[in-house]
C-alpha cells in the first residue's frame, strides 16, 4: 500500500448514507446445494498461499521495485502459475502483459522508472461474458534500498498470493463445469507503491470498457495484524458501500456463509485520517462509479520496513480472508442480477 501523499488530490467520489440497505439480500442460488462452490472453496489451503509467497517474497526478487529485474522475475513466475493452472490471458492480448509506460508514470511523479507491466489473467463467463468481477492486488513493493531487501510479504505479496489463489477456485469450477455466469479478471497491477500507476493505467486504458466492470475486489495487505487487533480473526473491509447499497450486504453474507470474521469498518469512512479509500487500486476503480471493496489488515509495525518478511504471516487467518474475498467474488459473478450503483 503506498504512502499518504499529503496534500490530497481533489476527491471526486461522493457518498450518501453510511447504512447498508439490508433488503438485498446475498442471492442463496448462488450457494444452495452447490457442490462446485464447496469444492473450489475448500481448495483455498495456507499452504498454498504459503508455498507461492515464499517465493513473491523472496530476497531473489529484490523487493519487487516498479520495473526491476526482481519485480519482472515475480512477474513471470505469476503468469507460468496462472499457465500451469490453464488460465489465459484476455483473448484482445497477446499475452499476460499490459505495458505501464515510463513515460505515463513519469508524468505523474514516477521520477525515473522504467516501463512495467500489469498482468491480467481472465476466466470468461458462461452467461454474461461481457460483464467483468475484477479481483486485484498490486504485486510490486518498495524494492532494495542501501543493499537491504524489503521484500514486501504482506504489502503486497499476501494479496498477489491471495489472487492467485481465488483464480486457482474459480478455475477448478469451471473444470467441474461450474464455471462463473460473468467473467472473473484477475489483475495483478504495477507501480502502486509509487502512486497507483498501474491501476490507473489500467482504468485509462481498459481491456475490457468500465462501464462493463461490475466491481472491483482489491486485496492489499491481508497476512498479518494490527496492535489494535493483535490476535484477533478480523479483516477491514473499506468502500463497500460507498457506491452500492448491494456490496456490503454481499460481503458480510458471504463472511457469514464462511469463517466468519470481525469485519472492521474503522477506516471506511471519507474523513478517515489515514484516507485509506484513496492509497490503494481500487479508488482507480470507484473514481469511474464502480463499486469497490478494499481488504486490509491495518498498519502493522513492519509496514514499508526490510522486515516485512513471509515468516511473519498468519497463513491461516490468510487463508479465512482469502476464502472470504473468493466467496463474495463468486456470488457476484453469479447471481441473477448485476449489483446496482445506487450511490454517487
Amino acid at each position: 500500500m503506498k504512502k499518504l501523499l499529503i496534500p490530497l488530490l481533489a476527491i471526486v467520489v461522493q457518498t450518501g448514507c453510511k447504512t447498508a440497505n439490508t433488503s438485498n439480500e446475498t442471492s442463496t442460488a448462488t450457494f444452495k446445494h452447490d457442490k462446485a462452490f464447496s469444492a473450489a472453496y475448500k481448495m483455498i489451503n495456507a499452504e498454498d498461499l504459503k508455498k507461492n509467497l515464499y517465493v513473491i517474497a523472496a530476497d531473489g526478487m529484490e523487493g519487487r521495485d516498479t520495473g526491476s529485474p526482481g519485480q519482472k522475475r515475480a512477474g513471470e513466475y505469476i503468469v507460468n502459475y496462472y499457465k500451469n493452472l490453464g488460465i489465459s490471458h484476455p483473448k484482445v492480448l497477446n499475452s499476460f502483459f499490459q505495458k505501464v509506460p515510463a513515460d505515463f508514470m513519469k508524468k505523474r511523479g514516477g521520477g525515473n522508472l522504467p516501463d512495467s507491466e500489469n498482468i491480467l489473467a481472465f476466466i470468461e463467463g458462461s452467461e454474461k461474458p461481457e460483464e467483468i468481477v475484477v479481483v486485484s492486488a498490486h504485486y510490486d513493493h518498495v524494492g532494495t534500498k542501501n543493499g537491504v531487501v524489503y521484500n514486501g510479504a504482506d504489502d503486497d505479496g499476501s494479496g498477489t498470493v491471495a489472487v492467485m489463489e481465488i483464480a486457482k477456485a474459480f478455475q477448478a469450477a469451471k473444470k467441474a463445469g461450474k464455471g462463473p455466469k460473468r467473467s472473473v479478471l484477475f489483475l495483478h497491477v504495477t507501480g502502486e507503491e509509487h502512486g497507483l500507476f498501474g491501476s490507473e493505467y489500467y482504468s485509462q486504458n481498459p481491456v475490457f470498457p468500465l462501464a462493463n466492470t461490475v466491481v472491483d475486489l482489491n486485496i492489499d495487505m491481508i497476512g498479518r495484524d494490527d496492535p489494535a487487533n493483535r490476535g484477533k480473526q478480523y479483516v477491514y473491509v473499506i468502500g463497500s458501500e460507498m457506491l452500492s447499497s448491494q456490496l456490503k450486504v454481499i460481503n458480510e453474507a458471504a463472511n457469514k456463509r464462511t469463517n466468519n470474521l470481525e469485519l472492521n469498518y474503522k477506516y471506511d469512512d471519507l474523513n478517515d485520517p489515514e484516507q485509506l479509500y484513496y492509497r490503494s487500486d481500487h479508488y482507480n476503480f470507484a473514481k469511474h462509479n464502480i463499486p469497490v471493496a478494499f481488504f486490509f489488515d491495518g498498519i502493522h509495525e513492519d509496514y514499508h520496513k526490510p522486515t516485512d518478511d513471509p515468516e511473519k504471516i498468519d497463513y491461516p487467518l490468510l487463508e479465512k480472508r482469502t476464502q472470504l474475498i473468493f466467496t463474495t467474488a463468486w456470488d457476484i459473478a453469479n447471481r441473477a442480477e448485476r449489483i446496482v450503483v445506487d450511490k454517487k
